[in-house]
């Protein structure tokens, strides 16, 4: 992608430019150059995500898990076969080294392994008799049309937390990548499509705070995740109750390390440095 190119929204299967908001740049930290620009999207592209994946609900909610499943089989090879260009893409719009960005992308995959487990995963329980003439069963249903906030510092790991598993389950889901780095779920969710998933389970908004308040106020989304700083985690989680939705708010994430008398000094720095 040039500096002359915006990245585009993914909205019922169609990739397509919004021509009437500002773009903000995004950067190749490790060059100091402008490699595209990304749209700051307000309501009314939230409004046809939204619309987009409640319509498309029904249908996906209805699809075997078995046959969910196979999406996340066939990513799973897609991702694969571009683990390389998608490292380059990852170390490019971020500035972390190429070892770092095979990391962020591996624990991504991961996850999609995760959901092609997803039939045994939803499996329910049952228990006959758990008082005089009543049985107990439980079931596992989706939500609906769920949303994901993400921070830049992990460009594929932290979106691929959220949406594999989201999907797999049977919801619809609404990506709010970080405006900093949006490339990189760009071409994630392009093999999404390859690999089969149908138009309006997955879609991206791009924006700020104004595209962030209309996922939280529409009353259509049922659940929010969100990785980023404390104070806006606190945040989140506040609108996001308020009008009734489920939010988990991953805020601030410091990380310790004690080190004991007999460690091996230069491999803890090694670590420390290597993930700070």
């Amino acid at each position: 992608m040039s500096s002359t190119e915006t990245c585009p929204l993914y909205i019922d299967g169609s990739w397509s430019v919004p021509s009437s908001h500002p773009t903000s740049p995004v950067h190749n930290p490790s060059r100091g150059s402008v490699i595209a620009g990304v749209p700051m999207c307000g309501a009314a592209e939230v409004d046809a995500a939204v619309a987009s994946a409640k319509k498309a609900f029904p249908m996906w909610r209805d699809t075997p898990p078995n046959d969910r499943a196979q999406v996340f089989f066939r990513l799973k090879i897609l991702l694969e076969e571009a683990f390389h260009d998608l490292c380059l893409g990852i170390a490019t719009e971020h500035g972390k080294t190429l070892a770092e960005a095979r990391g962020d992308l591996r624990r991504g995959i991961e996850v999609v392994e995760f959901a092609c487990g997803i039939p045994t995963l939803l499996m329910g329980e049952s228990l006959e008799n758990i008082a005089r003439g009543i049985d107990c069963h439980t079931d596992r249903h989706p939500l609906g049309v769920v949303a994901g906030i993400c921070p830049f510092n992990f460009p594929a790991l932290v979106p691929m937390w959220m949406w594999p598993v989201a999907l797999a389950c049977g919801n619809c889901f609404i990506l709010k990548p970080s405006e900093k780095v949006p490339l990189t779920m760009q071409r994630v969710i392009g093999l999404l499509e390859k690999a089969g998933l149908p138009p309006g389970v997955m879609n991206i908004v791009h924006g700020g705070r104004e595209c962030v308040d209309a996922l939280l106020e529409h009353p259509d989304v049922a659940a929010i995740s969100f990785v980023g700083s404390t104070p806006i985690a606190r945040e989140i989680h506040r609108k996001g109750t308020l009008n009734g939705k489920r939010v988990q708010a991953a805020g601030g994430a410091k990380n310790f390390v004690i080190l004991m008398p007999d460690a091996d000094v230069d491999r803890t720095v090694e670590a420390v440095k290597d993930g700070a």
